[in-house]
């Protein structure tokens, strides 16, 4: 299978998985989502100083900086598949 659709799967995967991750394991899957789908983080984050949830998405998005999509979406299936069991 080529990795955008193992991708693709594994997108639809994580949202059926049989409980709810820790918050530092969403943040991981949703930091390497977006590093897999949009590149590097821009821009400074939310203007908002309060949006801790916001604030804590884009550092976590910051962190996976200069990595390729590919290798982020390597990690992205990776880490669905052991959240699968």
């Amino acid at each position: 299978m080529e990795l955008t659709q193992e991708f693709e799967q594994a997108v639809a995967t994580s949202k059926t998985l049989p409980e709810k991750p820790s918050n530092e394991i969403l943040l991981q899957l949703y930091s390497l989502y977006k590093q897999a789908t949009e590149g590097d983080a821009t821009g400074d984050g939310p203007s908002n100083p309060f949006d801790f949830v916001a604030k804590a998405k884009h550092n976590a998005w910051e962190e996976q900086k200069g990595k390729s999509k590919e290798d982020a979406m390597k990690e992205y299936v990776a880490l669905v598949q052991r959240l699968k069991g």
